[in-house]
């Protein structure tokens, strides 16, 4: 086990834009969904329906990663002004 002992610190974790990215995935999302959304028929006769409910999922999974990133925004700049 030595030899995965780390011999120096972690760096800090790189911050960025995290909402904006997080928002804009969960926008490219939803217009994959609607993209393909005419389609339906062509998906789901050829087996490939779950393209199409990926896409809404990824969107749906996006709004809840927005609401935490913004949260989590929110409390570091609490975190920060505190101090």
């Amino acid at each position: 086990m030595t030899k995965w002992t780390p011999k120096h610190e972690a760096p800090e974790p790189l911050e960025g834009p995290v909402v904006a990215t997080i928002t804009g995935g969960t926008i490219l999302w939803f217009v994959l969904f609607l993209v393909q959304l005419p389609f339906y028929g062509w998906f789901d006769t050829h087996g490939h329906a779950w393209w199409l409910w990926t896409c809404l999922a990824g969107a749906g999974l996006g709004c809840i990663g927005i609401w935490y990133v913004r949260r989590r925004d929110a409390a570091i700049k609490r975190a920060a002004a505190a101090q």
